[in-house]
């Protein structure tokens, strides 16, 4: 069997309060159904937490009508730092989240009667669909999508995480990685981006180049349906300014996007394709990694300007805690799609405010 990735699990994003931080992405971006809440000690990401354990808090949160989830990161043995320079795009790693949404127009105007802020009008490039920026109270700046994909209807505005902007020192050395081993096949579009509309956007007054990557296969796999399809884009500066690393002089959990996580089937099978491919795993738990509520083995690789790309392969998920309903995964047949009714009963563990 070669290894399956079945969409974009989740984004990590560190905080400085997770409960508070999970409230405000209740209310605008819906991801009101937990997976875990857990408090536990990260001892296996050394190599990114200045060679010691660091204890924290985590919520994994899932948004019912599809797309990837949000885990909520909060450091509690130490004060989670933010940068010490204006983080623009293009600079070295996760600078935006992507988030689908149903109809654009509405949530635009949404945001807005609600005070989120805007930081550009609607606008479009190319034959994609179109988008805003906007963001959140914290710092974090989102993509707002347009998307035609819906796994359920619960009459929300927005769906989960769509994807990422990635910003990269050299976009063609980085293609290999998102192409070949992820996946994203596709290139919606390959501009050099000048646009006025992108001024309100930190850093989108130079110019860009900017890569928009999709796969153009269907995500195959348990939570595939729900996941969806995703989409990456890679942003270089070309000229104006030299970028800086997003987490120079931090911790992986400091305060800003963390990682970007794929949900995997058959992970000896991927490393062994990182590994020939110039990405071997930088961590890897080896075996069954219990989260409290749930369980599974991660890894962890690195693109070509230290970006974290995060694998789990999940082995247990719950589906209906309060009776002890659990899913063991391992028991089923790689590829093989839950069917949407077990899925939905995730909704059973909805946090409703």
């Amino acid at each position: 069997m070669d290894y399956i990735i079945s969409g974009i699990q989740q984004v990590g994003v560190g905080v400085s309060n997770a409960d508070e931080a999970w409230k405000w992405y209740r209310q605008f971006f819906g991801v009101d159904v937990p997976v875990f809440k857990e408090k536990a000690e990260a001892n296996l990401m050394l190599p990114y937490t200045g060679g010691k354990p660091r204890s924290r808090y985590a919520i994994l949160a899932l948004n019912m009508q599809g797309g990837g989830g949000f885990e909520i990161w909060q450091y509690t043995s130490r004060e989670p730092q933010a940068s010490s320079f204006e983080i623009q795009i293009g600079d070295l790693g996760i600078y935006a989240t992507k988030i689908k949404c149903k109809n654009l127009k509405d949530t635009y105007q949404m945001y807005q009667d609600k005070g989120v802020k805007c930081l550009t009008e609607i606008h479009q490039i190319g034959n994609a669909p179109a988008s805003f920026f906007t963001i959140d109270p914290y710092g974090n700046i989102f993509q707002i999508v347009e998307a035609e994909e819906w796994f359920s209807d619960r009459n929300q505005p927005t769906g989960g995480v769509y994807g990422s902007i990635i910003g990269v020192s050299n976009i063609d050395n980085s293609l290999p990685l998102y192409q070949e081993v992820l996946g994203y096949d596709q290139i919606i579009y390959d501009v050099n981006d000048t646009s006025a509309a992108m001024k309100g956007v930190p850093g989108g007054e130079h110019p860009l180049r900017r890569v928009l990557l999709r796969h153009s296969k269907p995500r195959v796999g348990a939570f595939a349906k729900m996941f969806g399809p995703t989409e990456i884009e890679l942003v270089q500066v070309i000229e104006g300014r030299t970028p800086q690393k997003v987490f120079r002089d931090r911790y992986w959990g400091d305060l800003g996007f963390i990682h970007l996580c794929f949900d995997v089937t058959g992970m000896e099978q991927l490393k062994s394709t990182c590994e020939a491919k110039g990405f071997p795993f930088t961590v890897d738990s080896s075996s069954s990694f219990d989260m409290g509520e749930a369980a599974g083995r991660f890894s962890y690789i690195e693109d070509p300007d230290g970006t974290l790309i995060e694998f789990v392969e999940t082995h247990k998920v719950p589906i209906m805690k309060k009776l002890g309903w659990y899913l063991n995964l391992k028991k089923r047949a790689p590829g093989k799609s839950l069917p949407r009714w077990m899925i939905k009963a995730l909704a059973l563990n909805r946090k409703k405010d």
